[in-house]
């Protein structure tokens, strides 16, 4: 067990017990910003024929690290460079990016869960040894919330359930449709991109409070 992951159990083991306690829902965040997973073919056309990407950094979520990697993405408008790669690698290629970003990059702001890319614009990857173009994989990712499946029962959620998150501080704001993900695999953690968070003042590791939505 890695730290990352040793620092994210305990953390969720101190907040189911706040709860059976006090009642209260409160959900660490994490602040995605724009990155992309590939497929093996997209390895080898960006990076060369038996490339293996580089880890850099464990994620929270189990499995997932980022990569040493990076890429640039290109739409009709404009382009981003430097665009960390995540790994390991995925059945097909997903470019996640902000709505801020799709306006630079000149594509329709798709929201979609991760992994719903049918029909989601079509863009660029850059890499170091080749260009590519997927016809499809351009999304917007939707609000959401990981909860490990030993602690659905315990917080009353279910998968595909909505939550509101609401932070505090200076610009106080409820995010609505936050969509629960229940998963063995999965730790306790909120994940918003980075337009959300900047307009409502979050950065990693905050607790939010949050509202079952079938509540309300």
């Amino acid at each position: 067990m890695n730290q990352t992951e040793l620092k994210a159990r305990v953390r969720q083991a101190l907040l189911a017990e706040q709860y059976r306690e006090t009642g209260k829902l409160l959900f660490p965040v994490s602040v995605s910003n724009r990155h992309v997973h590939l497929d093996a073919a997209a390895i080898a056309y960006l990076f060369g024929e038996g490339y293996e990407l580089t880890h850099q950094k464990d994620l929270v979520q189990l499995g997932q690290y980022a990569c040493q990697e990076t890429v640039t993405i290109r739409g009709p408008k404009g382009a981003i460079d430097k665009v960390r790669v995540l790994g390991p690698l995925r059945s097909k290629v997903q470019v996640e990016v902000s709505r801020t970003d799709c306006f630079k990059l000149g594509i329709p702001p798709t929201v979609r869960m991760s992994g719903d890319i049918a029909d989601s614009p079509s863009i660029t990857l850059e890499g170091p040894r080749g260009t590519l173009t997927v016809q499809e994989g351009a999304i917007v990712a939707m609000r959401h919330l990981h909860v490990p499946a030993d602690l659905a029962d315990t917080f009353h959620l279910k998968n595909g359930s909505f939550v509101s998150l609401i932070t505090q501080g200076e610009r106080p704001t409820v995010l609505m449709g936050v969509a629960v993900r229940v998963s063995d695999k999965a730790l306790l953690e909120a994940h918003v991109d980075t337009d959300e968070a900047n307009a409502a003042g979050i950065v990693n590791e905050m607790l939010l409070s949050a509202i079952r939505e079938d509540d309300l």
